[in-house]
């Protein structure tokens, strides 16, 4: 990120957040560059089925069915090498029939126009059954586990088929105006379809979370991962719906159960919010401390608007008496975060110029961009308080009872229930998927491997089965090449695990706050918070950034442009983007998870504390986005009062920015330190208390009574035999009568009985 002339400062980043990158972007990711000789193997196993007369545009809709119907039929065949060559043929029209295309634009036209037609033809249900069979197939995972280094080869057939799979879920998935009648029904009939049972008893996304779990264990170390997490998000995407689709479910929810319409969009508030300046850089502190001996009892001007210190002049919790910038205490403070901060500064500031940036005055804002909320806890202990205060005794968490108490009091209590949000628990709660939490573990432990602050290690997962070529590089420039696909492939698997991740728990929050619990507990246990801690841990601004991607091989680029001779320096020039898209995306994402796992959860936030979070995510600071910047602030907002008195005085420029940016709650005293909450407790009980909550919840709603039709069947013989029934009193009468006509007079049907074992 190019820096501005005599400024230490970074300029905005123009991001606009959302559900996915845009299309082409999207399909790009799905191949990694050593994949790129395949493009032109699907390109010949089509063209060695269809005739060619003339080009596939050319062609009708009945004579473009024929020919699908042809390939599909090549399906069913027993040889498993013609199989391939006909998947490979299908894969090429799903590619866009790039070799009768003359740009990109075609390219990503025919892609899309194909997609729905093979849809309508049946091709994912056949292709669903060839990936149900290769997942399956012992005797491969039996060759890769025996191999002692797996590659791009011992994959080959499921990478054709779940690329296939995901061209047809993301061009259909993503909706355009233009799109025909026919397309939209057809549309509607795929998410349905991929939302319940489709060959088994399990829907789609149940088999590709089976892939995950297998994988992670070790028995198929084949297993190309990429893709399957990028399908497996792009599948819950499409069947539970993005952001825009959860925002109207929040506001159909809230009309059935009789409440105030939302007074925001989150994320359209988020999108007009400003980028802060980052806190004070290391080279303006160095400058600041060269001058501080010259500096005389003057009033000190202010700084650019847009700064961290917007309420500099006024700031209510400036401290007049300092005659320094207070992040300077954060910043030469010897202990972790001095340590950390120089880690980050030889890496990130060695060659810009030491000089401030330009003074301008500070213009206030009009007001807060949130609307505030309030919690039912918030109403107890307003009451608690202003009961003690004017009667002498409390009621415990009545919040009806106001007699005794001045009107005024009677005014704030009906303030605080008017903006309390309420929920109801709804009835016909579907069950969460069955072995969550392993799952959960399995995706973490793939994050962690992908993580580029994580380290290599002999018993980690093996992530890169699927981009590392048969024979390795033998030139410096293929070894570069390898290595901006390898960190490229690592880039995807974190963007792809952190929009699933963030997806999941957002649909389960609005199911239910339980379901969100329950999920949340199990990745809190898994060690999820120190995990993007760590994953934060790093030189941010250089993620952000990051150059790997080589734009002239990038799908549908590749397929239609003449590949020019790649150098070194073609290499390390990398694209002209500002930024990484896909990776501030995932920062985002990771913040976002954070963000909900320690909200409102004491135990967690210490977690924050104990983990020495602050720095780590001060630094994130330096990424002038907005959005970024206030899950960064939100997560430094709520261990404030833990911080203690010293880190607030010297942070008093990120204290403001938190004032400015972050919503306000009612009597929430984040400020200070001295909130009910701020006192000791027993974090094991918080977390065993909820755990108990989620158990009786779960109980309630999902186990079967036990005379219900569906209780399970007791097939042990010795625990059968034992009970005890109540037989009537006529019965040891016609018991022999009974023997002889329903046991010794049937025929023991034994092909039967060997059917059914």
């Amino acid at each position: 990120l190019p820096n501005t002339q005599g400024s230490v400062d970074f300029p905005t980043v123009e991001f606009e957040y959302g559900d996915a990158d845009s299309r082409g972007a999207e399909l790009a990711e799905l191949y990694s560059y050593t994949e790129e000789p395949e493009l032109s193997t699907n390109r010949r196993c089509f063209e060695e089925e269809f005739s060619r007369g003339r080009q596939w545009s050319e062609l009708d809709t009945a004579q473009q069915r024929a020919q699908v119907l042809r390939l599909l039929e090549g399906l069913e065949v027993v040889s498993r090498e013609r199989r391939l060559r006909a998947a490979r043929a299908i894969l090429y029209l799903a590619q866009g029939v790039f070799g009768d295309c003359e740009s990109e634009g075609d390219v990503l036209h025919w892609s899309r126009h194909n997609s729905f037609l093979l849809y309508q033809l049946g091709t994912f249900s056949a292709f669903l059954e060839l990936l149900s069979m290769e997942i399956d197939n012992s005797q491969a995972c039996s060759s890769a586990l025996r191999k002692p280094a797996i590659s791009l080869a011992d994959s080959t057939e499921l990478r054709v088929l779940l690329s296939v799979m995901y061209l047809l879920v993301e061009n259909i998935r993503v909706e355009l105006e233009t799109d025909p009648p026919e397309w939209k029904s057809c549309r509607e009939t795929f998410r349905t379809e991929l939302s319940f049972p489709m060959r088994s008893d399990e829907p789609f996304a149940l088999l590709l979370f089976t892939m995950v779990t297998k994988f992670c264990s070790g028995h198929a170390p084949h297993f190309p991962m990429k893709k399957v997490l990028l399908l497996l998000w792009k599948v819950l995407l499409f069947t539970l719906g993005g952001f825009e689709a959860l925002q109207m479910m929040k506001v159909r929810r809230r009309e059935e159960l009789g409440l105030p319409p939302l007074p925001e969009d989150s994320i359209q508030v988020m999108r007009s919010m400003r980028a802060a300046s980052p806190p004070t850089c290391s080279i303006e502190l160095a400058e600041q401390q060269q001058k501080r001996g010259h500096r005389s009892r003057r009033v000190r001007p202010l700084m650019k608007q847009d700064s961290l210190d917007i309420y500099n002049e006024r700031d209510p919790f400036k401290n007049d008496e300092t005659g320094v910038d207070e992040e300077e205490g954060d910043e030469v403070d010897g202990g972790i975060e001095g340590e950390l901060d120089l880690m980050e500064r030889d890496a990130l500031l060695p060659t810009i110029p030491a000089q401030r940036p330009p003074i301008e005055r500070v213009s206030f804002p009009k007001g807060l961009p949130w609307a505030p909320k309030v919690r039912q806890k918030d109403i107890e202990h307003f009451l608690e308080a202003s009961r003690n205060k004017f009667i002498g005794f409390t009621l415990g968490q009545d919040t009806e009872t106001l007699i005794g108490l001045p009107r005024p009091i009677h005014e704030s209590v009906k303030t605080l229930k008017q903006v309390r949000q309420c929920l109801k628990e709804k009835e016909g709660i579907p069950p969460l998927p069955p072995h969550l939490p392993p799952l959960q573990i399995a995706l973490l432990k793939i994050l962690l491997a992908a993580a580029p602050t994580s380290k290599a290690k002999t018993d980690s997962i093996n992530i890169l089965a699927d981009v590392l070529p048969e024979e390795m590089p033998i030139t410096v420039l293929q070894s570069m090449k390898l290595g901006i696909d390898v960190n490229r492939h690592k880039e995807i698997i974190v963007k792809s695990i952190s929009a699933l991740l963030l997806l999941l728990l957002k649909h389960f929050k609005l199911n239910h706050i339980y379901q969100l619990e329950y999920v949340s507990q199990h990745l809190v246990f898994a060690n999820c918070i120190p995990l993007i801690l760590k994953f934060f841990n790093q030189n941010i601004m250089s993620y952000i950034t990051a150059k790997n991607s080589i734009s002239v091989l990038d799908y549908p680029h590749c397929t239609v442009h003449e590949l020019p001779e790649l150098t070194a320096e073609s290499l390390e020039a990398g694209d002209n983007n500002q930024f990484c898209w896909r990776n501030l995306f995932s920062c985002i994402n990771l913040l976002r998870i954070l963000n909900k796992l320690t909200k409102w959860k004491h135990s967690r936030t210490m977690m924050l504390v104990v983990f020495k979070s602050a720095p780590i995510l001060k630094r994130a600071l330096k990424v002038k986005q907005a959005m970024m910047q206030l899950y960064v602030l939100k997560l430094l907002k709520i261990q404030t009062k833990y911080l203690g008195r010293q880190w607030r005085k010297s942070n008093m420029k990120t204290m403001s920015a938190i004032y400015q940016k972050v919503r306000h709650r009612m009597n929430d005293d984040w400020a200070y330190g001295n909130d009910i909450d701020a006192r000791p407790w027993d974090f094991q009980a918080e977390e065993c208390t909820l755990r108990a909550s989620i158990e009786a919840f779960n109980s309630r709603r999902y186990d079967k009574p036990q005379d219900s039709e569906f209780a399970p069947v007791d097939n042990c013989l010795q625990s059968v035999l034992g009970q005890r029934l109540e037989l009537p009193e006529d019965f040891h009468y016609s018991y022999e009568l009974w023997l002889e006509r329903e046991v010794f007079s049937q025929p023991i049907r034994w092909e039967e009985l060997l059917r059914y074992q």
